[in-house]
């Protein structure tokens, strides 16, 4: 019987390493994982030495082969290489790990990690989880698992520098060797008073390069931009941009400075909410992913879906109105769906812009009728190209003999010139406009808008395209 590749490793560096395992595993993960098992120098090296590459070793495995990899690494090994891999699959490969190797590891991993990780677990596991961690490290992760996790207190590291006001600059210097280990960003040293509250906050490079004696109430930047725990990413997302912040402070509602969102954090949080939107627009759940329970996305998409089937079935009781028109012309039968796709494609572009400016705050209310307008302009000018486009193409399959007609092919071109002029421009009037009637009632622009598009451009691509037929033909 053939054997399997054979996985032949004589290298030295981590990383290199890495990247061969990695190409191993594409082609027999069995081997790798046998082969690191028998060789648990190299993988714990790799996961001391790069966290990050380990993690991606551990996604090409089966569960059950990471989890025992899992277990021959030290539990700060653990809590950097499960820092390294998104929580839906986290939770799944550690199912395999036992609770109680699975709690140190968790006790070692920054508070706001273990906590998007627990969140992946049923409410029993996390519970046990968090039964058996630390005592220290339970009370944070609690805390911060009261959080929507989508908010900045959901999204904050607890790690900050934050030193009383009365310091100097030198006693700051001093305080900060002792305390390094314990805080993740060095980035910014916020100051707070006695009880607590932000005062203010200085860049570490700042506090590096003042005189040793300098007060900190005298250094600092005072009353500093800061977020409620409960605000939302993208509010901390706009003002990291809008003030060119590598973090900002978190704070409660009496001022008590709680911890800061990193630029890390809120990279992520962007990205998560671009494809928040992006599942929202087709009516997928936001929080679906491609790790997520079977049930959790069967309740996630079926309404949308059942909405979805109510809304075509409109367009299909427009058509049923218009049924006489094709009896009497059956081509029309055959160009109805290119209408229809030809509009929809235009609503899908100017939806597409809308909901990308609204993410970003470029829609300022007073700016409405002038955006609906020069996107009429557009939907003008694309629907003069497709319209003549369709129309010529129209007359010449009709001229080859390809599409027949009673009517003749000018009556027949004419009819797909007329309304794939107008469903362009409706649909994209459409596109850009639905985004904003749900914000102007308080949804999300993305909620389903792709959706909602389709019942427009279907309506007016199917019914508009019969109503121009029965009056020309």
């Amino acid at each position: 019987m053939p054997r399997g590749p054979t996985v032949r490793l004589r290298l030295r560096k981590p990383r290199q390493l890495a990247r061969t395992l990695l190409d191993a595993a594409r082609r027999d993960r069995g081997r790798v994982a046998e082969y690191l098992g028998t060789h648990p120098e190299r993988w714990e090296a790799l996961a001391e030495a790069t966290p990050s590459d380990a993690a991606d070793v551990l996604e090409q495995l089966d569960d059950e082969d990471a989890a025992q990899l899992l277990a021959t690494l030290e539990p700060e090994d653990v809590a950097e290489v499960l820092e390294e891999i998104a929580p839906e699959l986290a939770a799944e490969l550690i199912e395999e790990v036992p609770l109680d190797e699975l709690a140190a590891a968790m006790s070692e991993m920054p508070g706001e990690a273990a906590a998007d990780l627990l969140a992946e677990l049923d409410t029993d596991e996390a519970e046990d989880v968090l039964a058996a961690m630390t005592d220290e490290a339970e009370a944070e992760v609690r805390r911060l698992m009261e959080y929507p996790p989508d908010s900045a207190g959901g999204l904050m590291t607890t790690e900050i520098a934050a030193l009383p006001l009365g310091l100097t600059t030198g006693e700051a210097i001093e305080r900060i060797r002792q305390l390094h280990e314990q805080w993740e960003d060095l980035t910014y040293v916020y100051v707070v008073d006695d009880d607590g509250r932000l005062e203010g906050v200085i860049s570490f490079r700042d506090l590096v390069f003042r005189r040793p004696g300098a007060p900190l109430a005298d250094v600092m930047v005072p009353d500093p931009v800061a977020v409620n725990a409960y605000a939302d990413r993208e509010e901390v997302a706009e003002l990291c941009q809008r003030y060119h912040l590598f973090g900002v402070p978190v704070i409660d509602d009496d001022g008590y400075l709680l911890g800061m969102v990193n630029t890390d954090a809120v990279i992520e949080a962007v990205q998560d909410e671009a494809t928040e939107d992006f599942a929202a627009a087709v009516g997928a759940g936001v929080a679906e992913t491609v790790y997520s329970r079977v049930r959790d996305s069967f309740r996630m998409r079926a309404p949308w879906l059942v909405l979805n089937l109510g809304l075509a079935l409109i367009v299909a009781l427009v058509i049923e109105g218009q049924t006489g028109v094709i009896s009497r012309e059956p081509v029309l039968a055959a160009l109805m769906p290119v209408i229809a796709a030809t509009g929809g494609n235009a609503g899908q572009q100017s939806l597409a812009v809308m909901i990308r400016s609204l993410a970003t705050d470029d829609v300022p209310g007073a700016r409405v009728p002038a955006i609906l307008g020069r996107q009429a302009g557009i939907g003008i000018l694309t629907g003069l190209l497709i319209s003549l486009a369709g129309a010529g193409l129209t007359y010449f399959l009709m001229l080859t003999g390809v599409f027949s007609s009673k009517s003749g092919p000018v009556a027949v071109a004419l009819v797909v010139a007329l309304a794939a002029l107008a469903n362009q421009i409706l649909a994209t009037i459409a596109g850009t406009g639905i985004p904003l009637v749900l914000r102007r009632l308080g949804l999300d622009p993305a909620l389903a808008s792709t959706i909602f598009l389709t019942l427009a451009t279907d309506m007016m691509g199917f019914g508009g395209f019969l109503v121009v037929a029965a009056l020309l033909l």
